[in-house]
């Protein structure tokens, strides 16, 4: 009890220290003294009565979102297992699963025979990952009960019987500014008409004219400092959102934003809650010395291949180039970093790794093995899609309904279970196959998918 309260008293003051910095604290302290100029506020209920003119301001509910969203980065403690010193090294540059492949807890005993199936897997790490009745209870709304954009909004199926009122829940979310009742509404899918909105309010992005100045001082900073690492995503976008029928229009957009982001030191603040930490260089002459060391680059983030494409289907959300590029940064330190950052979280890649095996051996132990036999072990081949959150692999529209549930949940762990759903669906023609290449070969092409119906079927209609 002592322990939770210390935890919760923590990060309670991390929130309010990060609030502290923020634009939000500066404009309420402006409105707290201007209230307090006005005849109604009494000097014998002065806190009272500045809590009530809050309320009816509106600054309540901005406040609340705030806290809200910060909650999402520093969740209640549940106090699981210290993690292992070796799973919290960086990983910065990944383009094969192989490091994860290789990772071991030495403390921990491979005779043990309860943990024989996750040993068939390539993930040899012992994290605890949720098996499909907790998926269940975790993914309740996404039930066969329950209507979803993505399945009840296909022109088969008539809008008043769901699309129509869930559209209207949606401008009234909006209307009232709720960040928690945005998220819980997007579980069942964002409207296209509102999800841009729905996405800020989630993130708690509102564009104040400080944060144009910032993305402003940004560019100017670009134009004024070449780095090193602005050829890595000049590299990057040709080699990767060029090339894509659906995201080559967006080019200068991803050159914009990603050049920003590299140079945005704000940026530094995830490696608070990151088990990486940010790679330093050492200003001319000075190598060595830790007093000349610098964070490198700025934002100490190495892009790596693909990187752009957590970027590139925001553009088709998002025109205005600082309200594109703070919601991306947004996704990023809440979400992507986990993707190619080595730890034991719920949503990190070795969690999401092992998740998707876990769920292939324990559900589709024939195609399992048959593909392990062959030498086409199915992370070889899903690692790639949950790198980018299925970014490029996906058709955009399903792609966004994906995001949302991300968004919804605040975990990235529906990525694994969407996984493992597309190796069912293809499980017959993947039975067929006698080596990695035609399996490869078999999956090649997710871009007719639908994403709903998939994670359905897998979650609820399979037999457990």
């Amino acid at each position: 009890m002592l322990q939770e309260e210390s935890d919760l008293a923590l990060i309670i003051a991390q929130i309010v220290q990060k609030l502290k910095g923020s634009n939000l604290y500066a404009q309420l302290e402006r409105q707290a003294w201007a209230s307090l100029q006005r005849p109604e506020i009494k000097l014998e209920s002065l806190k009272e009565d500045i809590k009530e003119f809050f309320k009816i301001s509106g600054w309540e509910k901005k406040l609340q979102n705030a806290v809200y969203s910060e909650l999402s980065v520093f969740p209640l403690p549940s106090h699981p297992a210290a993690p292992p010193e070796h799973l919290k090294e960086p990983l910065v540059y990944m383009r094969k699963a192989q490091v994860l492949i290789n990772l071991r807890n030495p403390n921990y005993e491979n005779g043990d025979s309860h943990s024989f199936r996750t040993h068939l897997g390539l993930i040899q790490v012992p994290l605890k990952v949720k098996d499909i009745p907790e998926l269940k209870e975790f993914f309740v709304e996404l039930g066969l009960t329950a209507g979803q954009l993505g399945i009840d909004d296909s022109t088969q199926v008539p809008p008043e019987l769901f699309e129509n009122e869930h559209v209207r829940i949606g401008q009234k979310v909006l209307s009232e500014q709720d960040s928690a009742a945005a998220q819980q509404y997007i579980r069942q899918g964002s409207p296209t008409a509102l999800r841009a909105e729905l996405w800020a309010l989630i993130l708690n992005i509102s564009s104040q004219p400080e944060d144009i100045l910032y993305y402003e001082q940004l560019k100017t900073n670009v134009i004024q400092h070449d780095l090193l690492v602005d050829s890595l995503i000049y590299k990057d976008v040709k080699l990767t959102a060029s090339n894509d029928d659906y995201y080559f229009v967006f080019e200068d957009y991803l050159y914009q934003v990603l050049l920003c982001f590299s140079r945005d030191t704000s940026v530094l603040g995830h490696f608070a809650y990151n088990s990486a930490s940010p790679p330093k260089s050492y200003i001319r002459g000075k190598l060595g010395l830790e007093e000349y060391a610098v964070f490198y680059p700025p934002n100490g983030v190495i892009p790596f291949h693909g990187f752009s494409m957590y970027v590139a289907p925001l553009c088709f959300l998002y025109h205005e180039p600082s309200k594109l590029y703070q919601i991306f940064r947004e996704m990023y330190v809440r979400f992507f970093f986990r993707l190619h950052s080595i730890s034991s979280h719920p949503s990190g890649i070795v969690s999401l790794c092992l998740l998707f095996e876990t769920l292939l051996q324990t559900y589709l132990p024939q195609l399992f093995y048959h593909l392990r036999e062959i030498g086409a072990q199915p992370l070889r081949i899903s690692f790639k899609w949950m790198v980018r959150a299925f970014s490029g692999y996906l058709a955009t529209d399903q792609l966004l309904l994906l995001w949302d549930r991300i968004l919804g949940y605040n975990s990235l762990e529906i990525l694994a279970v969407l996984a493992a759903a597309v190796f069912a669906f293809r499980a017959v023609n993947l039975m067929e196959v006698t080596s990695l290449a035609a399996a490869e070969a078999v999956l090649a092409d997710l871009s007719t998918l639908k994403v709903m119906p998939l994670l359905q079927i897998f979650l609820f209609a399979t037999v457990t």
